[in-house]
């Protein structure tokens, strides 16, 4: 199995030049997934039959002399909230398993799948997303790789998982309020959450319209690359889906980052976390030559103001439910989602207004820095089961806290990108790389350096 171990781009040249074939590939990944998953559980569907016929049309065409792209090949997977053709759409919930399969996948499995890859299966999450554990009553905790008492992360903590694993090369998630950039801090992989309306959602289950964004998994930074790239672009059946021309970042990559401006984020940022977590962030100032701390304004209001309006959104797309069926929830969920409902109007209101606000701060400090470094998490991965844990002496809440530092900053859609900081016994932490909207190419920049000094995947 050493052979997926290598990234994406890697498994797909071999591929592409006929050193080993698609099918022989996805049956040896089916096959290692079907032994691992009792354990690991990052799976709710494995796609056995339809990844190998895919397979053998990638292999015919590869027979062919046909290149069909960077992907060529490359098993990935999907957090359960993406339409999979044929498969009922399950976000995580009992509920769901009542609906009809989905008549057509969604648009990025479409995308990617038009590139080369190959889809073996659908990850576990929290249910509606809802989370920041994947720890799921219906569907069980899915472990993290690094050390089986811990949690995942979430709510694509699946996802995640996977990659970490080495179950699949890579795999997609979304993110609402930090449901990427947490499992894979956590979990130890690169994860990355475009510019808001960046990527198409369609055909995914939304938890926060205006919060929502969909983005990868990966093991190395040339993979995410590729997929921004084969990603990206207009599309219609997602009305937030921007019309801007694609910024292709996988032919500009580099790790030339001289003339960027890149900064600290203080304050909030620095407060109400774990001593190891902040030394990660001082050893990346010395390593970037940053002399630069700046200071982002109200950021525990945004993070206020952001559970409100998720609350808000995303307790009304299941208020019917709510009412008739409150038993058949997950009950973590269940009793925020009721919490949401009875939030007075003109608090959400509010909250909005703020938002703006917010982001025209934010905006004001992108027009003297390029890219904005900050603690994904406050802490290292939590036991499975905890509920809560010491900060600063101050005992929290592990859900709503795991988050503290991705809200602000998903709240007025920014791009992140949380780099892996794997260290030699000890479970892993993730760095936020934060940019001003559709600048994912310099977030990718510096990515690049930090990997060629860091060597997080040698």
């Amino acid at each position: 199995m050493i052979i997926y171990s290598l990234d994406a781009i890697a498994l797909s040249q071999k591929i592409n030049n006929q050193e080993i074939t698609a099918t022989k590939v996805i049956t040896d990944i089916i096959n290692n997934i079907e032994q691992q998953n009792p354990t690991l559980n990052c799976f709710t569907k494995i796609l056995k039959k339809q990844a190998l016929e895919q397979a053998n049309k990638v292999d015919q065409e590869v027979e062919k002399g046909n290149n069909l792209g960077l992907l060529t090949g490359v098993p990935f997977a999907v957090k359960n909230l993406f339409d999979i053709q044929g498969v009922t759409t399950l976000a995580g919930s009992k509920i769901n398993q009542e609906n009809y399969p989905a008549s057509q996948d969604a648009t990025a499995i479409k995308k990617l799948k038009a590139a080369g890859a190959i889809l073996v299966g659908a990850l576990n999450m929290d249910e509606y997303a809802y989370g920041f554990v994947t720890e799921n009553s219906h569907y069980g905790a899915t472990p993290n790789p690094r050390d089986l008492s811990k949690i995942s992360g979430g709510s694509s903590g699946g996802s995640a998982a996977a990659v970490a694993a080495n179950l699949v090369s890579f795999s997609l998630g979304s993110d609402t309020n930090g449901s990427i950039r947490v499992p894979a801090a956590l979990c130890g992989v690169f994860g990355l959450k475009p510019t808001y309306g960046r990527l198409s959602r369609a055909g995914t289950v939304l938890f926060s319209n205006s919060l929502d964004h969909i983005g990868g998994f990966t093991r190395s930074l040339r993979d995410m690359a590729a997929i921004f790239d084969v990603l990206q672009g207009e599309d219609k059946s997602d009305p937030v889906c921007t019309s801007l021309a694609p910024q292709f970042c996988f032919n500009q990559l580099n790790n030339d980052i001289g003339n960027l401006k890149i900064a600290v984020a203080g304050d909030y940022f620095q407060a109400g976390a774990e001593p190891e977590t902040l030394e990660v962030i001082e050893n990346l100032t010395k390593l970037l030559n940053i002399e630069q701390i700046v200071s982002i304004p109200e950021s525990h209001r945004a993070r206020a103001a952001a559970y409100i309006i998720t609350a808000c959104e995303g307790s009304n797309f299941h208020l019917k439910n709510l009412r008739s069926r409150p038993q058949d929830f997950d009950p973590a969920t269940r009793d925020r989602f009721l919490a949401g409902a009875f939030i007075p109007n003109n608090w959400y209101i509010q909250a909005q207004r703020f938002r703006r606000w917010y982001r025209d701060q934010v905006k004001e400090i992108f027009q003297e820095i390029d890219v904005i470094i900050a603690p994904t998490t406050p802490c290292v991965a939590t036991s499975l089961g905890q509920e809560k844990m010491i900060i600063n002496g101050e005992e929290i809440l592990i859900r709503p806290n795991l988050g503290r530092f991705t809200q602000p900053l998903s709240f007025i859609g920014l791009p992140v990108l949380s780099f892996p900081i794997l260290r030699a016994n000890k479970l892993p932490l993730g760095v936020q790389l934060i940019a001003a909207p559709y600048q994912e190419l310099k977030i990718l920049q510096v990515a690049s350096f930090l990997e060629k000094k860091l060597k997080p995947f040698p």
